[in-house]
C-alpha cells in the first residue's frame, strides 16, 4: 500500500550566505545544500536505495525543473497535491555528491516565500523534506525497525518545514487517493501506526 512518505534534512542558511546570494541574484534569495540522502538509515528508520532516488531525481530533472514548476510549500500538507497557494520556493537544480542529492533553489516571493525568507534571516531553523508516494518494506538489518522505500516510489516535491523536537516525528500518512479529507487522513494515519508497529514489532 502506497504511503505518503517525507525525509527531513536540516538546512542551514548563514546571514552572510543571505545577504550575498540577493547582492548576485538582483534582490533574489537563491540558496543551495543538501535535501535528500540515500542508502542511509534516516529518523524515520527508511532508507532510500540510490538506484531508486537516481531514477526519480532524472524524471525530476527532465520534467519538474526544467520546465520550471518544481515548487515546494512552507510546511507539509497532509496530500499528495501541491497547493500553489502555499508555494515558497522553485528547484533550480539538482545534483550528487557521493550519495547525497543537492540542490539550488529560489526563494519565491510568493507570502509563504517572504516568510521563509524572514525565518532564514532571523535565523531561525528549518529543514526541507522530500514528499512523495510509494510503500515500505521491513529490512532484515543489523538495526531494528529499519524499513526501505520500494521501487514504486515517485518523488513529489521538496517542502520546508520546522525542525522535528523529537526523532521522526513526521508521520507517514496512509492515503487510498490524491486528496484524503480529514477524516479520511485521521483513520489512515491511526492504521498506518498499527501496520508499522506489527511489522517492526514495536
Amino acid at each position: 500500500m502506497k504511503q505518503l512518505l517525507t525525509e527531513y534534512i536540516p538546512f542551514v542558511i548563514s546571514p552572510q550566505m543571505i545577504k550575498e546570494s540577493l547582492m548576485e541574484n538582483n534582490g533574489k534569495l537563491i540558496v543551495s545544500g543538501t535535501i535528500q540522502r540515500c542508502d542511509f538509515r534516516n529518523q524515520n528508520g527508511r532508507v532510500y536505495p540510490r538506484p531508486l532516488m537516481e531514477r526519480e531525481m532524472s524524471r525530476y530533472k527532465t520534467n519538474e525543473i526544467k520546465e520550471h514548476r518544481a515548487v515546494g510549500e512552507l510546511d507539509h500538507p497532509d496530500t499528495a497535491i501541491i497547493n500553489l497557494k502555499n508555494t515558497s520556493h522553485n528547484v533550480l537544480d539538482i545534483w550528487w555528491q557521493g550519495n547525497d542529492i543537492l540542490a539550488k533553489i529560489e526563494i519565491l516571493s510568493t507570502p509563504s516565500g517572504l516568510i521563509l525568507q524572514k525565518l532564514f534571516e532571523s535565523g531561525i531553523r528549518v529543514g526541507i523534506s522530500s514528499r512523495g508516494m510509494g510503500s515500505v518494506q521491513s529490512r532484515m538489518d543489523e538495526i531494528e525497525n529499519t524499513v526501505e522505500v520500494q521501487d514504486d516510489f515517485n518523488i513529489i516535491c521538496f517542502d520546508f518545514v520546522s525542525n522535528p523536537s523529537t526523532q521522526g516525528a513526521f508521520l507517514e500518512i496512509v492515503t487510498e487517493n490524491y486528496n484524503p479529507t480529514l477524516v479520511a487522513f485521521n483513520k489512515y494515519a491511526k492504521l498506518n501506526r498499527l501496520i508499522t508497529q506489527i511489522i517492526c514489532g514495536e
